[in-house]
């Protein structure tokens, strides 16, 4: 099996020789290693140290994102023929030693995909800041009430999938992607395991582009999972908002009809009349649309399938053009 490692990097001069040099040279079950840096547009050194450590460097002229720095990474895995693809950061704060530890569920066959869990064991919590622990906790909750699943940590960036779990993955976010990938994958019912792992809570150097600003985070962050549910569950998503605002119209109407069977009028609450109209209105045009959402999410997922099927000829062929 052939295995190549991602390394997502945005000016990680001080710590990206370590991270390479980190990675095992050997691991059972494996036959090949391919390193790939995606430098994100660095100002400094980081592509050079790099390729001086043995990486492939694929670059970015601008920075992108870490969402959109993943997906050229796994673009350039996939063309490698990998059998399994880590995502690690370059920033240090995981343990490149441990990448045995985190595919072994997947070269055993046991997880289609694998992700390293920071919050499954009390004593591995790292030290980190408050709001962020409990941030990360709070996100984690969301998704599993979204699929379903009990995960503890779907924020961490250390990963692992196999090769057909890579190509039935659909990514849109540019800025974050890890909520994404669970949403996406426990749809398509891929087998996903947590792997308990020590990390370290806070970088060495730098500040991280993801989290820097906390509030700036959860605000991308909960975009990317509306949007997801929006177009994994349109039936939860939109049927949920048009019960929601039915129920509102519905009891505006209930007191407006109680009020006009004491009275006899309306009055003082005709601008009811027009707002329960209109709630209604809204509210069963949203059932409809969460029904209609519904059926073009079944035809999603045959053109999903379809992609799938593609994406494996290309990359099959290109792969097998560079062993000619």
């Amino acid at each position: 099996m052939k295995l190549a490692v991602i390394v997502p990097a945005l000016n990680e001069e001080a710590t990206i020789g370590t991270v390479l040099d980190g990675i095992p040279a050997s691991i059972p079950g494996i036959d090949a290693i391919k390193k790939i840096v995606v430098d994100d547009g660095s100002t400094d050194r980081t592509p050079e140290i790099a390729r001086e450590h043995g990486a492939q460097v694929v670059r970015h002229a601008v920075n992108r994102g870490v969402g959109a720095a993943f997906s050229t990474g796994l673009h350039a895995a996939l063309n490698t023929g990998a059998d399994i693809i880590v995502n690690i950061d370059g920033d240090g704060q995981f343990n490149p030693a441990h990448i045995a530890d985190l595919i072994q569920p997947v070269v055993e066959g046991r997880a289609d995909f694998a992700t390293c869990s920071r919050f499954a064991r009390a004593d591995l919590v790292p030290n980190m800041p408050a709001i962020k622990l409990w941030g990360n906790r709070l996100m984690s909750l969301i998704v599993s009430a979204v699929t379903g699943h009990r995960f503890y940590d779907v924020s961490c960036g250390f990963r692992a999938y196999r090769r057909e779990t890579a190509l039935r993955l659909n990514l849109f976010g540019e800025f974050t992607y890890t909520q994404e990938t669970f949403l996406d994958l426990a749809r398509k019912n891929a087998k996903i395991v947590e792997v308990p792992l020590p990390v370290r809570g806070e970088r060495e150097f730098g500040k991280s582009r993801v989290a820097s600003s906390i509030s700036r985070y959860a605000v991308r962050a909960g975009s990317i999972l509306l949007l997801s549910l929006r177009d994994t569950r349109p039936l939860v998503f939109f049927g949920t908002i048009g019960l929601l605002v039915l129920l509102l119209g519905s009891a505006a109407f209930a007191f407006l009809f109680a009020h006009w069977l004491e009275t006899g009028m309306t009055t003082p609450y005709q601008s009811l009349v027009t707002v329960s109209t209109m709630l209604l209105i809204v509210g069963f045009l949203l059932i409809v649309l969460a029904l209609v959402a519904d059926m073009l999410g079944r035809l999603r997922q045959n053109q999903e399938e379809l992609l799938f099927l593609l994406k494996r000829q290309v990359y099959d062929r290109t792969d097998t053009d560079d062993q000619r």
